[in-house]
């Protein structure tokens, strides 16, 4: 939006303000002054007088991460003020407007083919690579890049990276699988792993498809996917292939697509590559080719082709997250979830022994459901709580909830009438076990009391019925159960029933279970036998251990070199970790972190000295070995996990604070180190209210922030790392769990 005149509304202590800069739906962004002396500064304030909270994150985010960035290229962020009941946010004002406004919309770019536009792109994308090496060097992920966050000054051409308010200073994110209504980014520059249907982290790297995206509206005039739809241009960024550049046909632009240079659309399509290992890996090789573009122009008045990428080396340590050795095992899962598609319902069982990939394997779905516009939710049983019934059952349909009242009013108005339609007056029967239903159908009487079997099966026949609510062909439900050898019995007979509904089909129910802690005689296999006596569709994936050849592709892939360099080292991976994807990745990751691979700048690649690793004395015991990296951890952190460890496989902030007798700012300060280790794992955006805070300021004791251990294997460290359950006592509600803990180590 363009300026408009300054609102007589808005008086900020300690300024004058001079000009309103931009007036957005949730932010006013003004010129001001500040009294103390006359520099002229950038403030962006809340729009709202009662912000939520997740604004009030993002701006303290802003802040916490742009502090520290002086220097060329990034917005200087000068301090974080109490203005009403929120903040501002006061900045540098170097007289820079939106590329979206100066070259997007208004045509300052022009593109007309002619030497002047495409040089005046390249001197703002070889910019841009300058800011993006200054992100990645200080190991922040930007994940909102496009023209409205990019500053230029008219009439220096300086250009600036603005609003950090989703930025992260993880190395790696793992993006939560949410509606596209409330994704964070934008959603016509998200980057395939930012929509969390493509079963990948979120690194350093999805900021350069998101600039990929830019590059191409700044060339074409227009974005790579055309689309108003939410779902839609999801299914886009992950599944399909944009026009190149020069295929475009766009009417906002004055270019003629012929006449942009083919090596230039190769970049463009190379940085919006799918899979983030066949994107540009650093912003060095990118600025490389760019200023080979330019420099080409300059000289000759054209840009001939060259091999691009040619000097793109990463020197970061990231294990690629595709699935090795699993081919046949996903391609049995994606035709089982078409058989849904065409009104089936199906039970899939997924076994292996703990850190096998069984959850990986399951994410895979994710895609396809994209396609379907298909829903999928998840739970996890848990071994300490198997007398609550339905436990993992009602975790997924509360995710459902979630993703449910971040939909369109017309669309909740729809669920609303099909779900009281099916419960009728009974609704409150389901409100008691899943309580964010009444945020879509209200509150609900009183139930009508029944005897202790009567209420049981009328729960079970309405919760089977609501169920069928979300069962169609315009929205085929995957349901994901893992842990099923801690399942209760509720579930298992809910399983039976839905498995024996043949008729309601579009229901795919995945159960994940570890098969060497069952039994013929275990309720979980007796289940089943129960199920496949009926004309139930059961169908089993048996995960083993990576092969070997599997493993050495994986090792070969994270050092950018030959399988024949690797082999030594794989057969000392796989002699330690027998082909487990979860030890041999953590063992792998640990050999780089105590700097026993090492990345050589002179010779451009991957180091290690073999003789040196064999002489390591390594345990080959998964947990014993996750001790020593959780050892290595302040212990200050290491005592939080302790108690963590006891809360469960998740936890939140504010019980962790109250049995560790520390602040929730101090709690949350002791995590961040296993945080930025990947070995908890944040579950919302919440936990960055607490980065970087010193004071208790604006919201108080009314966070929410849950984190989760990266998998079972580290919370049994954890736990291990206890000297004597005594340690526990006196700590309220813990010595018991505790207690119970002992045997799940044992």
């Amino acid at each position: 939006m363009r300026s408009q005149k300054l609102s007589s509304m808005v008086s900020i202590p300690g300024y004058h303000l001079s000009k309103e800069l931009y007036n957005g739906s949730r932010t006013l962004v003004y010129r001001a002054n500040r009294e103390t002396d006359p520099k002229s500064v950038v403030i962006k304030l809340m729009k709202t007088a009662y912000p939520s909270f997740s604004e009030l994150v993002h701006f303290r985010n802003q802040f916490t991460i742009a502090k520290n960035l002086n220097l060329p290229g990034i917005i200087q962020t000068y301090s974080l003020e109490p203005y009403q009941n929120g903040y501002a946010l006061v900045m540098e004002d170097f007289g820079g407007v939106s590329l979206k406004e100066w070259g997007v919309e208004s045509g300052e770019l022009g593109l007309g083919g002619s030497v002047e536009s495409l040089m005046e792109f390249l001197r703002i994308a070889i910019a841009l690579c300058d800011a993006l090496d200054i992100l990645i060097h200080n190991r922040i992920i930007h994940k909102d890049i496009k023209p409205a966050n990019i500053l230029i000054n008219p009439e220096t051409k300086e250009v600036k990276l603005i609003d950090f308010s989703i930025a992260s200073l993880l190395p790696r994110e793992t993006q939560i699988f949410m509606s596209p209504n409330v994704l964070e980014g934008t959603l016509g520059y998200l980057s395939p792993e930012q929509t969390g249907r493509m079963n990948r982290g979120i690194d350093y790297r999805t900021d350069f498809y998101s600039l990929g995206v830019t590059f191409y509206e700044l060339l074409s005039g227009q974005l790579p996917f055309q689309s108003h739809d939410p779902m839609e241009l999801v299914h886009c960024h992950i599944a399909k292939l944009p026009p190149s550049p020069r295929e475009v046909k766009s009417q906002k632009s004055k270019v003629k697509s012929e006449e942009i240079p083919q090596v230039l659309s190769d970049i463009v399509m190379k940085l919006m590559a799918k899979n983030a290992e066949d994107r540009y890996q650093s912003a060095f090789g990118l600025k490389y080719d760019l200023e080979n573009c330019l420099a080409q122009l300059k000289e000759t008045g054209k840009i001939e082709s060259f091999p691009i990428a040619q000097r793109d080396v990463c020197d970061r340590f990231i294990i690629p997250e595709k699935l090795y050795g699993r081919e046949h095992e996903v391609e049995i899962l994606l035709k089982a979830f078409d058989r849904v598609t065409n009104n089936q319902t199906e039970l899939m069982l997924v076994a292996g022994f703990s850190g096998i990939g069984k959850t990986a394997i399951v994410n895979e779905v994710h895609k396809p459901i994209v396609r379907q516009r298909g829903y999928f939710i998840k739970g996890k049983f848990d071994q300490f709580n198997r007398n609550i019934p339905f436990f993992a059952f009602v975790q997924a349909f509360r995710d459902l909830m979630g993703q449910l009242l971040s939909e369109s009013d017309a669309h909740l108005s729809t669920w609303k009438n099909k779900i009281l339609q099916v419960l009728g007056d009974q609704g409150q029967v389901i409100l008691e076990v899943i309580p964010e239903l009444e945020q879509i159908i209200g509150q609900q009487p009183p139930a009508t009391e029944l005897s202790a079997s009567a209420a049981q099966n009328r729960f079970n026949l309405l919760l089977q019925r609501f169920i069928q609510v979300f069962t169609t062909k315009e929205h085929p439900l995957v349901i994901f159960l893992d842990d099923m050898q801690w399942a209760d019995s509720a579930s298992m007979k809910l399983i039976q029933v839905l498995m024996n509904d043949s008729k309601s089909g579009y229901l795919l129910l995945i159960g994940a279970y570890r098969d060497n802690e069952v039994s013929a005689a275990h309720p979980l296999m007796l289940t089943l036998d129960e199920i496949a006596k009926t004309n139930a569709t059961i169908n089993k994936i048996t995960l083993a251990p990576l092969s070997e050849a599997s493993l050495n592709q994986l090792i070969a892939d994270t050092l950018n070199c030959s399988l024949k360099t690797t082999e030594t080292l794989t057969k000392l991976v796989y002699q330690k970790t027998k082909g487990n994807p979860f030890f041999s990745t953590q063992f792998f990751k640990s050999l780089h972190q105590d700097r026993l691979i090492k990345f050589d700048l002179d010779s451009g690649s991957w180091q290690f000295n073999i003789t040196q690793l064999k002489a390591l004395a390594l345990t080959d015991d998964v947990v014993d070995f996750m001790v020593l990296q959780l050892q290595k951890l302040p212990e200050s952190t290491q005592d939080v996990l302790k108690l963590a460890a006891c809360i469960g496989n998740q936890f939140d902030l504010a019980t962790l604070a109250i049995v560790s007798e520390k602040s929730e700012t101090e709690t949350a300060t002791y995590l961040w180190k296993a945080l930025q280790e990947g070995l908890i794992l944040p579950q919302s955006e919440v936990y960055k209210f607490y980065v970087g805070r010193e004071t208790q300021d604006l919201v108080e004791n009314s966070l929410t922030v849950n984190y989760k251990f990266l998998h079972d294997r580290v919370q049994q460290a954890a736990y291990a790392l206890i000297p004597d359950p005594s340690y526990l006592i006196g700590i309220s509600g813990l010595e018991t769990q505790a207690q119970r803990e002992v045997r799940y180590v044992d």
